[in-house]
């Protein structure tokens, strides 16, 4: 098995992609947990928030490890559903915020 194989497994293992939905207007947020933090992922457009993905892109790389991973993860239908109701919304989105340093405590 090769790195890119160990690493899918281990996200499909451990329920590391997880997509929120918001009810009931069926609002849906992609993130994963890598090594250090819970990124924001666009698996549609191809977005990851991580530094990797960003410093990746100014150097002609189309995608990180995160969002390669989570691909395959969402194709193999090993992700994680979690539910919330929509009065979370607000909430969930300035703690994510939060957890990628872009707001201030």
């Amino acid at each position: 098995m090769n790195d890119n194989s160990d690493r899918v497994g281990l996200m499909a293992s451990e329920r590391r992609v997880k997509l929120h939905v918001f009810e009931p207007t069926h609002r849906k947020i992609w993130t994963i947990v890598g090594r250090d933090n819970e990124y924001w992922i666009d698996p549609d457009s191809g977005y990851c928030s991580c530094q990797g993905f960003y410093f990746g892109r100014l150097h002609g790389r189309d995608m990180c490890y995160h969002l390669e991973s989570a691909q395959q993860v969402i194709s193999g239908n090993s992700f994680e559903r979690i539910v919330f109701s929509d009065d979370e919304f607000d909430d969930f989105l300035l703690g994510l915020l939060s957890d990628m340093q872009l707001v201030d405590d």
